[in-house]
């Protein structure tokens, strides 16, 4: 097995925001980004997939086969979107974290037969998230 990653540059907004919190518990759980008039990022997301290298091309992956997908699947549909009117955030806070595991639910249909290894956003430049997919639950022993 193989793994390949390519990155991608998409801008997005949004607010952090629960309506079940008060105001100030919004503004204690999200500080600025609880900002009623939201604020963006450039997110940098990483995509990684793994498979065994095909041996008539050489590739895991075709690189515009992965391109196309990342294009038509996230970044045609968040790329200068309000992440908080996208159906996906409707019942839940756009945070990164939730984001990063909405992309790579979108992406792992559209991916097969290669492995969707992992899916990594960068928000900031001390921020980043990465979502591997449920982990298995661990047996107490």
């Amino acid at each position: 097995m193989v793994r390949f990653s390519r990155r991608y540059i998409f801008c997005a907004s949004h607010r952090l925001h629960v309506d079940t919190l008060s105001e100030e518990q919004n503004r204690m759980a999200f500080g600025k980004c609880n900002n009623p008039h939201g604020h963006g990022h450039n997110y940098v997301l990483q995509v990684t997939v793994s498979g065994p290298v095909d041996p008539s091309t050489g590739m895991v992956l075709n690189m515009a086969t992965l391109d196309a997908a990342v294009r038509n699947t996230v970044l045609d549909r968040f790329d200068h979107q309000n992440l908080n009117f996208d159906p996906l955030f409707a019942a839940q806070t756009s945070t990164t974290e939730n984001l990063c595991r909405e992309i790579y639910h979108l992406l792992v249909p559209v991916l097969q037969p290669v492995f969707l290894r992992s899916v990594r956003i960068e928000e900031t430049e001390n921020n980043f998230f990465e979502y591997s997919g449920t982990i298995p639950a661990v047996s107490a022993a």
